[in-house]
């Protein structure tokens, strides 16, 4: 597995760029995963990423984007316009939590 890394951490990540523990996330990895894509976070930002965060540790599984707005009440167009271009799989990564089922 890759190695990434993060100030004094080394973290494992997948050949996709998630991170391989789900527990080794701070959000000090959020901020560099988010400023990779270009995204600088806001308290949105964080309430989506929050969100994930809590519905992968309740449940095991990342959520679709559909679970994401239903879940934290963020609409779709907000959800895409704070993360762009896939929101679901790049919330996942910044939130330090495996790709969702189903994204390619």
């Amino acid at each position: 597995m890759p190695v990434r890394q993060f100030g004094a951490l080394q973290l494992e990540v997948d050949n996709e760029g998630y991170l391989v523990n789900p527990k080794d996330w701070t959000p000090e990895v959020a901020e560099a995963f988010a400023k990779e894509e270009g995204i600088e976070l806001t308290d949105r930002h964080w309430e989506v990423i929050n969100f994930v965060r809590k519905y992968y540790e309740e449940r095991g599984q990342s959520p679709t984007i559909r679970q994401i707005t239903v879940g934290a009440g963020i609409p779709t167009k907000e959800l895409f316009k704070l993360f762009p271009g896939g929101p679901a799989k790049k919330v996942a990564r910044i939130a330090g939590v495996p790709k969702p089922a189903g994204c390619i």
